[in-house]
């Protein structure tokens, strides 16, 4: 079950991120540990998440390689020591204008509930903030926030994830 879709005008925000390099079959496998050593990374350095945990997809080719972004937002611009041992680094959801929707239900539903906010956007001629090149598409901001806190809510099927697509200018 997803909820009707939005516009919503964002503000930059920044964040703390890992980069992976991930393909649909390893994708379930190699993100969700990220969210644990940005959240450990960011305990360590005494700082606070000012959001939920997001998976953002920079670069996306269904069939072969997707390059995301897993983190978390924070209050203030994270500052990372040069030569600091990990490779969390600093980063800005930008500011704009974003589609958005909440899917309510197993992680396994977001490739439908992405398509149906994709489709929804094309019937509405909404035009992304994105730009085609030879290894996918390279998005300005395509965001999964995962709204619910599993230690809270073990139940998958009630689970919300907001996804947050930023539009063109």
């Amino acid at each position: 079950m997803s909820t009707a879709p939005t516009f919503e005008q964002r503000a930059a925000t920044n964040c703390a991120v890992i980069s992976a390099e991930v393909t649909m079959a390893s994708i379930a496998d190699d993100l969700p540990p990220l969210i644990g050593r940005v959240a450990g990374f960011l305990a360590e350095h005494g700082r606070a998440s000012s959001g939920p945990p997001f998976w953002r997809y920079r670069v996306i080719d269904m069939s072969g390689v997707l390059t995301v972004e897993v983190g978390f937002p924070v209050a203030e611009t994270l500052d990372v020591p040069t030569g600091t041992p990990g490779d969390v680094v600093p980063g800005v959801l930008p500011a704009g204008t974003y589609a958005t929707m909440v899917h309510v239900g197993h992680p396994d539903g977001l490739l439908d509930a992405t398509s149906a906010l994709l489709a929804w956007a094309d019937g509405a001629g909404v035009v992304w903030d994105r730009t085609l090149g030879s290894d996918g598409e390279h998005w300005a901001c395509r965001l999964e926030e995962y709204l619910s806190d599993p230690a809270e809510e073990p139940d998958l099927t009630k689970w919300r994830t907001r996804l947050a697509f930023k539009t063109a200018d």
